[in-house]
């Protein structure tokens, strides 16, 4: 005889990842930015994706042996490309994978990368089922699709839920582009902080925002109001492919980024993450723009449109922000002790370009996420024993 579902209140304490959570008419909607960052945002594509639930994960303690989750996705659709694939929902039971599941349906968001126009069209929520888990105690955590905007709408279960225990161990604050975000990642689980994550015993905290890290000021101000045992921030490709500013501006913004970090997290061990290798920026300046020449083929590639010689000139390249940002480090290592640079091509450089090059010429993809994660972890700055040091 299979037992009733009942209802479980949908409340904030049941989230993770999220710095604020949104009531709607329908129920919740987690945010990684907070309503102040938000009110002072202008730009729909941090918008956007601010509100897509990279590291966003429902944290329960439960005996049930089902669990439904109804919500109410945002689903992007690119002119002249192909569908994307559904976002997926990884079921991670006592710290393993159990299951994964997809909800059809939602809102549908379409985007024209050309023309840079955005249209919304209303959808109605669906349902993601988990069903045979084990009828024990344990710790159930559902990863939020981390590339769609997800509204929570009800939850479900066979046995009464309550909020997982807080864990006992540290919080890594994460801040990057799209590459943290996880695009092009298997899954919400699997984006390359996600899996450093994992590895390494660390809670997440992931505000990789794609196309968004600009080097905001409220986006500073979120690092620094954000309880942290650990922070890093991934500076570098969106301000090359977005063509944001030139070294005159950058070297100052970088400084006030972390000026504005430190003034809540005085001694925390930050590090600054330089750009992986994205060989068409490497020499070449912003902006990047869509190729779409291979979309009949289900491909849309980026290429780098700016012009090598105005880098005399201020314009920025990874290669010149990777050699600033580390002279930055350099000096203000000086006074602050905790401070430390991450080469991101220590992450992923050109051998393992030749071995897994970019697909679309600007993001790794399922199998970089990995290496990317793994090689994060294991280079000592968060330790398998999950303290950390540097």
């Amino acid at each position: 005889m299979t037992t009733p579902l009942i209802d479980v209140p949908l409340t904030a304490e049941l989230l993770r990842g999220a710095l604020d959570v949104e009531r709607t008419p329908l129920g919740l909607l987690p945010h990684r930015l907070p309503a102040r960052a938000r009110a002072q945002n202008t730009d729909g594509q941090l918008a956007m994706a601010e509100s897509q639930a990279s590291g966003v994960r429902l944290a329960l303690r439960t005996r049930a042996t089902a669990v439904e989750l109804d919500t109410l996705p945002t689903k992007r659709v690119y002119v002249g490309a192909p569908p994307r694939p559904e976002g997926l929902y990884d079921l991670i039971v006592d710290g393993r994978l159990a299951g994964q599941g997809s909800v059809r349906g939602g809102h549908t968001l379409t985007i024209d990368m050309t023309a840079g126009t955005y249209e919304h069209t209303p959808g109605t929520p669906g349902t993601v089922r988990f069903t045979g888990l084990p009828d024990t105690v344990k710790d159930v955590e559902i990863w939020l699709p981390h590339n769609e905007t997800t509204e929570l709408v009800a939850l479900r279960a066979d046995a009464p839920v309550e909020p997982a225990p807080a864990p006992d161990r540290p919080v890594w604050l994460h801040h990057g582009s799209s590459i943290s975000h996880g695009s092009d990642a298997a899954s919400p689980s699997t984006t390359w902080p996600a899996l450093a994550a994992s590895r390494a015993g660390v809670e997440l905290v992931n505000l990789g925002f794609g196309g968004g890290a600009m080097l905001d000021p409220f986006t500073a101000r979120a690092l620094r109001d954000t309880p942290a045992d650990l922070i890093s921030v991934k500076i570098g490709i969106n301000i090359v492919n977005g063509d944001l500013m030139r070294m005159r501006a950058f070297t100052p913004a970088v400084h006030g980024f972390l000026d504005t970090i430190r003034e809540g997290h005085p001694t925390a061990p930050l590090l600054v993450v330089s750009p992986i290798l994205c060989p068409i920026h490497e020499d070449t300046p912003g902006p990047a723009a869509p190729d779409l020449r291979g979309a009949a083929d289900g491909r849309i590639t980026f290429m780098a449109a700016g012009d090598p010689a105005e880098v005399a000139l201020g314009k920025l390249t990874l290669r010149t922000i990777r050699d600033e940002l580390a002279r930055i480090v350099k000096q203000r290592a000086a006074d602050d002790p905790h401070l430390h640079y991450v080469d991101g091509l220590d992450l992923y450089g050109e051998r393992d370009h030749a071995e897994l090059p970019l697909p679309d010429g600007l993001h790794p993809d399922a199998a970089a996420h990995r290496r990317i994660g793994e090689r994060f972890a294991d280079l000592g700055i968060i330790p398998l024993s999950g303290r950390v040091s540097i």
